[in-house]
């Protein structure tokens, strides 16, 4: 390897450096974004050369284009290497000389970067998520017009399923002519996402019905179709988790800890993780709550049971979260269906 590279990427463009690894020599440049303009940037390059490039929103087709040029995109994390930096000031031009700076030192902090075909997969869930949760909004938006009438769905689960979408067509008739317009059109809007949450359930489907591990990862308890998804497409290769509790603490499931001299704290779940996998297990450790009294012989029921009387509902919840993710580790990793731990192990 003769030289040094990095990128600081923004929406519209990088800012790009070369560095000499024998003579320190670094050459920056501004580079406006379009199609090809990495690739020209990085002409002559040794094939396999690092590219040092922060893990931002935009980083997937420029890490395709390195590797286009005969680079390795060298997937950074972020924040890490900010603290890594000590910069009192911040620059682009100084962000990609401590990126290069830390790749001469050989301590770049490097993070998994995923095969194209399971980035595009995840969009698949992680575009589900985004469209239940306008969904959402939409529903809290019709019910808050019904009620400033008087109106409420009553008497059902889901005020928008049958029988609830009946007693909200009946209160539109008796409301005021523009948020009687209003309501129609949010409705149409609701029945449209609707649609579309579907249509992505149903391509959900097709690609379990397609993997063993989704289906396997199904055995684990709160675990359904949907959570299956986000748990494979976002641990992608398990094997660069060495131990079960790696992939707890990169879900999100481990909590802070500060200790100093004899005494240690337990804070709150950490916030600079896979935020999908974290809500993937706590939305699976929330089912187990939901469900408790149907299982009460799951390790999982009795450890909620026992830390919910002893700290309280969050506390329970996230410990019920780190023993799923942990017992995804094994059964990903052992390719077998989960089995029930047996007195304190969390293992299955």
């Amino acid at each position: 390897m003769k030289e040094y590279i990095a990128l600081d990427t923004h929406k519209h463009y990088s800012v790009g450096e070369r560095e000499d690894v024998a003579t320190g020599v670094a050459q920056p440049c501004r580079i406006t974004h379009r199609p090809g303009a990495i690739r020209e940037f990085l002409r002559g390059i040794d094939p396999g050369t690092p590219v040092a490039l922060e893990t931002s929103g935009h980083w997937y087709w420029i890490a395709d284009e390195i590797a286009a040029a005969g680079g390795r995109p060298a997937l950074v994390h972020a924040y890490k290497a900010k603290v890594m930096f000590g910069c009192v000031n911040k620059t682009d031009r100084l962000d990609v000389r401590g990126l290069n700076r830390l790749q001469r030192a050989g301590t770049l902090p490097e993070v998994w970067l995923p095969p194209p075909e399971l980035r595009d997969q995840r969009d698949l869930p992680r575009t589900r998520m985004f469209l239940v949760c306008q969904r959402s909004r939409l529903k809290c938006r019709i019910l808050a017009h019904l009620a400033r009438y008087g109106w409420n769905v009553h008497d059902v689960t889901d005020p928008f399923g049958h029988t609830g979408r009946a007693q909200i067509a009946q209160a539109l008739a008796t409301l005021p002519t523009y948020t009687q317009s209003m309501t129609r059109q949010l409705l149409a809007q609701y029945d449209f996402v609707d649609q579309q949450v579907t249509d992505a359930e149903k391509q959900i489907a097709a690609l379990v019905a397609l993997t063993p591990d989704m289906q396997r990862l199904m055995t684990l308890p709160g675990v359904g179709r949907i959570l299956a998804v986000v748990i494979t497409l976002e641990v992608g290769d398990v094997t660069r988790f060495a131990y079960a509790d790696r992939l707890a603490a990169y879900a999100g499931t481990t909590p802070r800890v500060s200790s100093s001299g004899d005494r240690t704290r337990y804070g709150r779940l950490r916030q600079d993780v896979n935020r999908y996998l974290k809500w993937a297990f706590l939305e699976a450790a929330n089912g187990v709550s939901l469900h408790r009294a149907r299982h009460p012989e799951r390790y999982v029921t009795r450890r909620y049971l026992q830390l919910a009387r002893r700290k309280n509902h969050r506390t329970a919840l996230g410990a019920v979260a780190r023993h799923l993710a942990e017992a995804a580790w094994h059964v990903l990793q052992r390719k077998e269906n989960y089995r029930e731990a047996t007195g304190g192990s969390t293992r299955t």
